[in-house]
């Protein structure tokens, strides 16, 4: 089973002297903890955060934001201090307070890993009633919380390899600390413009060279010019992000500054003859983050690096902009919902690729349409929802096919400058109509429009594998995987990469290739008698059968005549179907 991760802001609490406390009155400490508990619980739920577990005097929560995470951390040692003042100073329940960024590992409701155990041990090495955050944190939310923070320097932590820098809150606003306030600005609120928009601010350079200023400020010019070319996304002009350049500025104020919904920081720092970059997307309304990564690289040639890493920003933000979009089109009252929003809330249903799912998105995208006839993304899902009907539901029905075929087209012959748009037409047009030359052209068009685009990447891996140019598959599915690792198109990269090994009759690296699209998308009927295909044709026809009975589960008139319904090149059908004549499946 693979490892389930999520970034998060990890909260440590413990109390001060509970030993002591509970040797002098077990009852009355005990009953205490318990009230300071409950009334701080409001605090928690109420910026989003989550009690992982109680750990006898200790908790530890998850938030989804850091801002989150220590605006509780700062309120709850605030009502502490408050509970506490009519108590006598030897009574006092005290709280150590320490938090972190990062990576956790998931097992059922706990979180697990380094990053949870930095956020113990800050808590451990933190003043009473105060709170510890790590330098990682720090990053994050400087200039986004009110309060000063007094940089401790590196701090050795128990059974933590490396240093992990410290910032104390001072708790009192009266410490002096290592960064200013973010300076007050007029307060108007733009409206929002009429689809998704974003902001990219200057990244910092948090080293002492002077030099990556120039770099950070060249990466970000590159990331905006990327992201505008996402049609679909309203993003500000560098001329109105740079006037927060040297600023510690609230995510929030900026969203009504400029009036957009999201917000795009990073930073920049050296170490030696290497970079650091980290990079995060937030929602400006409620500083919510969506998403955060760091990338490493070498100074040998930064500008090869500084395009690597806008690529895949570009190509992850897409993504999780997206997702955030559907997300807030289905916290929307349907009675207010307009063409775009019922777009978005066809979207997740194309995840499964299957045909009930794909029903219902189709009927979500003829109503998009008959608001906006000219909605050229709705044309491309719903010839993909055609293309799922016509290949996954008994029979192949003609007019499943050609419908797909004529939203295929739609798109195709349109001038539209959405590259997702393009991309998928080519899957219809590939299958349906079985024209290679327009798939291509619809792959290449979209890739010149936008080339970090991940859907693109993962459909030209897609179209090209199954049309047998196994090099350029190839290119397509690396490039894919490396921008949006998470995307859930994934499993058509691995789909292209096992294709490639079929035609090269290397089963055994389409056996490996095609278990991770298997894990990919397991509700895919296709993928699973795909799987067992080149099982057989690897001599392991006996490991085929649970594939087989869980793709026949999911999709019980499964034929395999759909092998040659879909325009896969001759030399890789043949062989597919020699695998499915080997394992006996239903033609």
């Amino acid at each position: 089973m693979a490892e389930i991760r999520r970034l998060a802001a990890i909260m440590a609490i413990d109390v001060v002297g509970y030993s002591r406390l509970m040797g002098e009155d077990e009852a009355g400490t005990a009953r205490a903890v318990r009230e300071h508990r409950d009334a701080a619980r409001p605090i928690v739920a109420g910026l989003g955060g989550r009690i992982v577990k109680t750990m006898g005097d200790g908790l530890l929560l998850e938030f989804p934001s850091v801002v989150a995470a220590v605006e509780c951390a700062i309120a709850i040692q605030k009502l502490m201090a408050e509970r506490n003042a009519e108590t006598a100073e030897s009574k006092r329940i005290l709280y150590r307070i320490g938090v972190n960024l990062g990576d956790v590992l998931l097992e059922g409701d706990d979180i697990l890993g380094d990053r949870v155990n930095i956020a113990a041990r800050l808590e451990g090495i933190c003043e009473p009633g105060g709170v510890l955050i790590s330098g990682t944190a720090f990053d994050h939310v400087r200039g986004k919380v009110d309060a000063n923070f007094v940089d401790l320097g590196e701090k050795e932590l128990k059974n933590i390899a490396l240093p992990v820098r410290g910032y104390r809150v001072a708790m009192d606003h009266g410490a002096t600390g290592s960064e200013p306030s973010a300076p007050q600005r007029p307060t108007t609120r733009l409206a929002l413009p009429d689809k998704p928009s974003i902001a990219v601010l200057p990244f910092q350079n948090m080293s002492d060279d002077p030099g990556q200023e120039y770099f950070a400020d060249g990466m970000v010019e590159d990331i905006i010019t990327g992201l505008s070319r996402i049609k679909w996304l309203f993003v500000i002009a560098r001329n109105s992000t740079f006037t927060y350049k040297g600023r510690a500025v609230d995510v929030r104020q900026v969203g009504r500054e400029l009036g957009v919904r999201y917000v795009l920081e990073g930073g920049v720092r050296k170490a030696g003859n290497r970079l650091r970059i980290t990079a995060q997307l937030i929602e400006a309304e409620t500083g919510a983050h969506l998403w955060a990564d760091r990338f490493d690289g070498g100074l040998a040639d930064v500008f090869d690096l500084q395009d690597q890493i806008t690529d895949r920003v570009v190509g992850i933000v897409e993504p999780s902009l997206r997702k955030s979009e559907i997300e807030r089109s289905r916290r929307k009252r349907p009675d207010s919902l307009d063409a775009y929003d019922l777009y978005l809330r066809a979207t997740p249903y194309m995840a499964s690729v299957m045909p009930a799912d794909a029903r219902i998105a189709a009927g979500h995208l003829e109503e998009v349409l008959k608001i906006d006839p000219g909605y050229v993304a709705a044309h491309a899902l719903l010839a993909w929802c055609h293309e799922i009907c016509f290949t996954t539901e008994p029979g192949f029905v003609e007019a499943e096919r050609l419908a797909g075929v004529n939203h295929a087209r739609i798109v195709i012959a349109s001038t539209t400058d959405d590259a997702s748009a393009l991309a998928i037409a080519a899957i219809g047009i590939s299958h349906l109509d079985r024209d290679y030359v327009a798939a291509v052209s619809a792959i290449e068009r979209a890739l010149s429009l936008n080339p970090s685009c991940a859907t693109a990447l993962y459909f030209g891996a897609h179209v090209h594998a199954f049309n047998g140019n196994v090099d350029v598959a190839r290119s397509y599915a690396h490039r894919a995987l490396r921008l949006s690792p998470f995307d859930p198109l994934v499993y058509e990269a691995h789909l292209a990469l096992g294709f490639g090994a079929v035609q090269e009759a290397r089963y055994e690296e389409a056996v490996t290739e095609f278990a991770k699209m298997v894990q990919a998308n397991p509700v895919f009927s296709s993928l699973h008698f795909l799987y067992a295909i080149v099982l057989a044709l690897a001599g392991r026809a006996e490991d085929a059968q649970p594939a087989i009975a869980k793709g026949l589960e999911l999709e019980p008139g499964f034929s395999s005549r759909l092998l040659h319904q879909v325009g896969i090149t001759r030399q890789i059908v043949d062989r597919l179907a020699e695998g499915a004549r080997l394992l006996g499946l239903p033609e």
